[in-house]
């Protein structure tokens, strides 16, 4: 397959597809552009990585991927990220954000100014906003998960890869201008992955990741990156962080709560999803709703079938997975260069960045 420039992040296949949920990727700098920078050790870089805080500033975000995933259109969600053309991200450094993602000649906007999250798509001309109570703006990331820096989450990779990788410097890069030092994140031995290694382009000066490119078995590009191409540090206007839908665009209103339904909700998720091994053979575990698998799909329009919306979900099994079985039942298997998933007939899922045969393990287990 041919790589795309295209893509941001897609939640549900990065779950599914990578160590820790990452399923980032990006251009990746000049290999003749290397700085000379102070040396640094490899944990010490690590640390000021987790402990870093950036503060304000406004970049834009490309990405590529090579992972050899099947043209399914929107009818998986989460599948229709990997097809963003380029994100325009701002942040305040204190909670305030603005993301602008451009897929063609559409945009979707989310602005988050700590109280009220706006969500916008031009395509459509709607718009929702979302307003969110003061106990529940106290709670971590409260409507905050569309506006996050995505690159971000390489601090929490860090944390859930290290005690089990091998961790190096590999000299230096130049990533949107600016002078970095390369983190090489390599599986010890005794890991089953597909993955080889994880690197991470570190600002020299405010340690905030600037790339990140994860690289499987068996290749010499990265499957998947993601980089900023230009980044400035700086403080950013206010009015960026405030909203008003264009003229004629239809607004639905919205309060964030979290009532007792919803944490019942949560904690049944929290039950339902069994975590198996740690580190990069890390495999979920769970059970999918039997109504989300039997769902007729609704009456298509002919670009709605072109699109791939509203699809049967076994028939979209059927024409790109593959059909296994093993002493855990049967079911069909999906495969990327990082990762892969299986879903067995009776609606159990096992997905991770390892072979196969360690999700028939995790499937196996009580």
């Amino acid at each position: 397959m041919k790589p795309k420039t295209k893509g941001i992040t897609a939640a549900v296949l990065g779950t599914a597809l990578g160590a820790g949920g990452l399923a980032f990727v990006a251009m990746p700098a000049s290999a003749d552009d290397k700085p000379a920078l102070p040396p640094v050790s490899a944990e010490d870089l690590v640390q000021s990585v987790v402990k870093a805080k950036p503060g304000a500033f406004d970049g834009t975000l490309k990405v590529s991927n090579d992972l050899g995933l099947p043209a399914i259109g929107n009818a998986v969600p989460g599948a229709q990220a990997l097809n963003m053309d380029s994100a325009h991200i701002f942040t305040d450094g204190a909670g305030k954000s603005r993301l602008a993602v451009t897929q063609g000649a559409s945009q979707e906007t989310v602005v988050h100014d700590g109280t009220t999250v706006w969500d916008y798509s031009s395509r459509t001309n709607t718009a929702t906003k979302v307003t969110i109570p003061a106990d529940v703006a106290q709670q971590k990331g409260a409507g905050s998960d569309k506006t996050a820096d995505p690159l971000a989450a390489s601090t929490e990779l860090l944390a859930k890869v290290r005690e089990s990788s091998t961790v190096s410097v590999d000299g230096t890069a130049t990533v949107a201008d600016r002078p970095a030092y390369e983190l090489v994140l390599t599986p010890k031995p005794t890991e089953r992955t597909l993955l080889r290694e994880i690197r991470v382009a570190v600002d020299s000066q405010t340690r905030m990741p600037l790339r990140v490119s994860v690289l499987s078995n068996g290749t010499s590009t990265p499957a998947l990156e993601v980089a900023f191409t230009e980044i400035e540090f700086t403080q950013q206007p206010a009015d960026l962080f405030t909203f008003t839908p264009p003229k004629g665009a239809k607004v639905e209103e919205k309060t964030a709560k979290v009532d007792q339904q919803t944490k019942d909700l949560a904690e049944q998720a929290k039950q339902d999803v069994k975590v198996v091994g740690d580190g990069w053979d890390t495999v979920l575990t769970g059970k999918v709703p039997a109504e989300a698998l039997n769902a007729a799909p609704k009456q298509q329009s002919s670009r709605e079938g072109r699109d791939g919306r509203n699809a049967d979900p076994k028939a979209l099994l059927e024409r790109f997975a593959k059909k296994v079985s093993g002493p855990w039942g049967s079911g069909y298997l999906v495969t990327t260069k990082v990762g892969s998933a299986v879903l067995t007939d009776d609606g159990r899922f096992a997905a991770g960045a390892v072979p196969e045969q360690v999700l028939y393990e995790a499937l196996g287990q009580k």
